[in-house]
């Protein structure tokens, strides 16, 4: 919170409200070196393998299927201005080669409208929850294609590409075995902490998105640069090329998530999802565990919890969500320690103790008593009380005497203290 009042305090003589401007800017130097982020266009091609697209979906053809159909620059101006935004969607000359590259995957783009009911609903729900614009969560377009397992080049993942640091700094989760970066439920709630931060900062929704994209560190460095004009089309040539594009793409997205069906574009067919149920593990079990007694398949089980990066539920720390097809989720319960039981020698292999060598020999370690061996693991431990001696104890022992308690402890003085540990035999 600090470090949020600090930068407010700096960028307060910088940020003011935009007002809704749909006028055509000129950027024609930028439009001729054109160019989509290198991640933004790989997670089209993850989509298309991605679990919900090869299980639930499929393509339907329509007549006039190929025909690309698109607008004038009116006719986008006009389309954008009546979309019940609160964020500024301004367009121009790169706004139009973003819709275009929207336009030209027709066939992804009709993947993407059939999962969208998937994540949407509960990406809503929590934009509402801290009132921001549900718009944002075409945010998640740009970012991952609404893939919640997408990486970037640069270690981005999930939904909402969060880098680790940024993740970490809003309460995810990321370890090992566990990345809630890939928790679509979490990581939501994690962005939009992120994004109501940014723009008690900025006060600017595009300002925000860019910030959300290269940091606030880098948008900052463009409103010096621009003479403290806090407007992203006025900071636009200081900003990182990536984020000069990221914006664009974020207009485009909310028309074509809206106006899809001017461009003869077909949502793709899907079915209904299984009703999801989630279940608390409160002890540590592996994938393979659940999907061999619950006879699920365990690319279902890992498309459901993404964020169990080796298929492994470490429960026996805390409690942690698994999410189940509604059917299964009531036989979890019933089948649970038998689940936890199933072949746990073959699936964890970590050991939880070891012994070092010098342990290995004692247990190997014999002592003579009086013609009879006496194997170290068939002694125990003895505490010495106050007073003691190898003698007195050695009385508790029928059949041993002194100098069989001092070779079984490897030891030629006699002395002993109250507290210390002697190995005595078993009886």
């Amino acid at each position: 919170m600090k470090k949020i009042i600090g930068l407010l305090s700096i960028l307060l003589v910088y940020t003011f409200a935009q007002a809704q401007d749909n006028s055509l800017v000129d950027l024609e130097t930028d439009t001729i070196s054109f160019s989509v982020p290198e991640d933004w266009d790989a997670n089209w091609d993850k989509l298309v393998n991605s679990w919900y697209v090869k299980h639930y979906t499929t393509k339907i053809n329509h007549e006039g299927y190929q025909e690309n159909t698109p607008a004038d620059d009116t006719t986008y101006i006009a389309r954008l201005s009546k979309l019940p935004n609160i964020i500024e969607l301004p367009y121009n000359n790169i706004v139009r080669k973003c819709i275009e590259q929207y336009i030209n995957r027709r066939s992804l783009v009709e993947y993407l409208l059939a999962i969208e009911p998937v994540y949407f609903p509960m990406i809503e729900e929590t934009l509402d929850k801290y009132n921001l614009p549900l718009e944002l969560k075409y945010l998640t377009i740009v970012e991952s294609a609404l893939n919640p397992t997408a990486r970037s080049r640069r270690g981005a993942s999930g939904l909402w590409q969060f880098m680790m640091t940024t993740g970490k700094s809003y309460g995810l989760e990321i370890n090992s075995l566990i990345d809630e970066r890939l928790d679509p439920v979490k990581s939501t709630d994690a962005a939009c902490r992120h994004l109501k931060d940014l723009f008690d900062i900025y006060a600017d929704w595009n300002l925000v998105i860019a910030a959300y994209n290269c940091g606030a560190g880098n948008v900052n460095k463009a409103i010096r640069r621009a003479k403290g004009k806090a407007d992203f089309w006025k900071i636009y040539q200081f900003l990182p090329r990536e984020t000069r594009t990221y914006v664009p793409l974020f207009i485009a997205a909310n028309y074509m998530m809206n106006y899809y069906a001017y461009h003869q574009l077909y949502p793709a067919q899907m079915e209904t999802p299984s009703a999801m149920d989630t279940v608390m593990i409160n002890q540590r079990m592996h994938f393979d565990q659940i999907s061999t007694i619950l006879n699920i398949d365990k690319e279902e089980l890992k498309a459901l919890n993404p964020q169990y990066k080796k298929n492994i539920i470490p429960g026996n720390g805390k409690p942690y969500a698994l999410k189940l097809p509604s059917n299964l989720a009531f036989a979890f319960v019933e089948k649970e320690n038998d689940i936890a039981n199933y072949n746990i020698e073959g699936l964890f292999t970590n050991r939880s103790t070891v012994e070092n060598a010098t342990e290995q020999a004692m247990k190997g370690r014999t002592s003579t008593k009086r013609g009879k061996q006496i194997a170290i693991s068939n002694t125990s431990q003895y505490k010495v009380s106050a007073g003691e001696s190898y003698y007195t104890i050695s009385r508790k022992f029928p059949g041993y005497d002194p100098d069989d308690l001092m070779r079984l402890n490897n030891t030629r003085s006699s002395a002993l203290k109250k507290g210390q540990y002697i190995r005595v035999p078993k009886i």
